[in-house]
């Protein structure tokens, strides 16, 4: 099912919004370029115009009014993610949802908040920290918390603390036709009906527009320590995170850097770390257990091959050296200026991930290709930072061959092709391959709850 907007009717449409919202209606070729496009290498498709609405009942009556002219819908967070979310494929309305940016409640004694879509992981953090809790799921990017839940975001935090899946207790969502319905209550369990919560978790715009959200917090541990440490060969640091994870040790942080990245990071974050292939690691808890992780990890790392550690527990260095991390990408594209950023994800069952990442490195290499690999390991989903000359057809043509064969090799060991990236409409294909029949039922879902699939037409399902 095609989106087919005559031009015509979408001046129609944009008119009618204007007349509701005024100029807060943007139809500039400036404004519309820069919400058509994402971090990712995929091109730019502009939106007809913008919105950026300030609370759900503008967001309803934007969608209403979308849906009355079949007019193409597509929510818009930070920008931040991976495999074109927030194109424009079939053009229509931008909701910017980054204005509907208010905490709304904390409830520190039942550890959650609820708060608008708008509101970024750091922002969110900012105005917890005088109430001794936090949230953990650390993408890396300042991402929207509602963008966040849209593609069922994890990161770093995520082999202690979970994905968005797990943090997620109830969303307010507005539906294709405009009506807004609550998914859930805030305790934290239910056996009432089916998980509707869940399905839009992931749906990635696709199913409803998400326009209030209560999450689970934490508190803030008592000790948090970092270290860093390094490995002469790959499969000794991954053979390290695996024998951590099936001990139960209840690591907070665990990510792999391969020696290429390190080199890049080393430049590009003025560090001076070992350029081996290296494990940055975080422990939280009491004095007492964090020393008792930190031993056994450590005796883990160097029964492994694993380098002198390098141990910190002070708040401003502990910063310095995730913020590092989560410029991996940047720090990579500064090693090839000329070159595109290509970032794909993969996640297979722990026992699989050293071999999964060993072929994968092999064949980088055998495909004459600059990818640096990162990964939050711990939970068995890595990276690569592919750098594409996309004015190389040759080039280009090995990349896909490798980004194929990565994520095919995934799936043959029981793994899926994307851990946090999302499917959008860069990873449609693989999304088949991985769950066959099964997309079938989604496409029905797809149906079911937007049956002129006007919200964020072109993305993970055909129709």
């Amino acid at each position: 099912m095609s989106i087919t907007v005559k031009p015509v009717e979408k001046a129609g449409v944009i008119e009618e919004l204007q007349e509701q919202f005024g100029n807060r209606i943007k139809t500039s070729i400036g404004a519309c370029r820069e919400f058509g496009t994402d971090e990712s290498f995929h091109g730019n498709f502009p939106p007809d115009a913008v919105f950026a609405p300030h609370s759900t009942e503008e967001v309803a009556l934007a969608v209403q009014i979308c849906s009355k002219h079949k007019f193409p819908v597509i929510p818009y967070g930070a920008g931040t993610s991976l495999e074109g979310h927030i194109c424009a494929l079939h053009g229509g309305l931008c909701l910017n949802m980054i204005e509907m940016n208010q905490v709304l409640q904390v409830n520190a004694e039942d550890l959650d908040v609820v708060l608008q879509p708008g509101v970024t992981r750091k922002q969110l953090n900012s105005y917890l920290k005088d109430t001794g809790l936090f949230f953990p799921i650390d993408p890396g990017a300042d991402a929207s918390l509602g963008g966040m839940t849209a593609t069922r975001a994890s990161g770093t935090n995520a082999v202690r603390y979970g994905t968005m899946r797990e943090n997620v207790l109830s969303l307010t969502v507005v539906m294709a036709d405009g009506r807004v319905i609550k998914t859930a209550k805030r305790s934290r369990k239910s056996s009432a009906g089916y998980d509707l919560t869940r399905l839009f978790i992931g749906s990635e715009g696709t199913l409803g527009v998400i326009t209030e959200i209560t999450l689970r917090v934490y508190g803030i541990p008592e000790k948090i320590s970092s270290a860093v440490v390094a490995f002469p060969e790959l499969d000794s640091a991954v053979h390290s995170v695996i024998t951590t994870i099936q001990l139960g040790i209840p690591i907070a942080r665990i990510e792999l850097l391969d020696d290429a990245m390190m080199r890049a990071l080393n430049k590009f974050s003025k560090l001076e770390y070992p350029e081996e292939h290296t494990l940055f690691l975080e422990f939280h808890g009491t004095e007492y257990s964090v020393q008792e992780q930190v031993e056994m990890v450590q005796m883990i790392c160097e029964e492994n091959g694993g380098g002198h550690f390098q141990w910190t527990t002070r708040t401003e260095e502990r910063n310095r050296l995730w913020q590092a991390r989560h410029d991996a990408a940047y720090a990579a594209k500064a090693m090839r200026p000329n070159a595109q950023i290509w970032a794909t994800d993969v996640c297979v069952p722990i026992s699989r991930l050293a071999e999964c990442i060993m072929e994968t490195q092999r064949d980088i290499e055998e495909s004459n290709l600059m990818a640096p690999i990162v990964g939050h390991v711990g939970d068995g989903n890595f990276h690569l930072v592919l750098l594409v000359d996309h004015s190389d057809p040759e080039e280009e043509k090995r990349a896909q061959g490798l980004h194929e064969r990565m994520v095919m090799r995934a799936l043959e060991m029981e793994g899926t092709c994307t851990g946090e990236h999302g499917i959008g409409y860069g990873k449609m294909e693989f999304l088949v391959a991985e769950h066959g029949d099964s997309v079938a039922v989604m496409r029905n879902i797809k149906i079911a709850l937007d049956p002129d699939n006007i919200l964020n037409p072109g993305k993970i399902v055909r129709i």
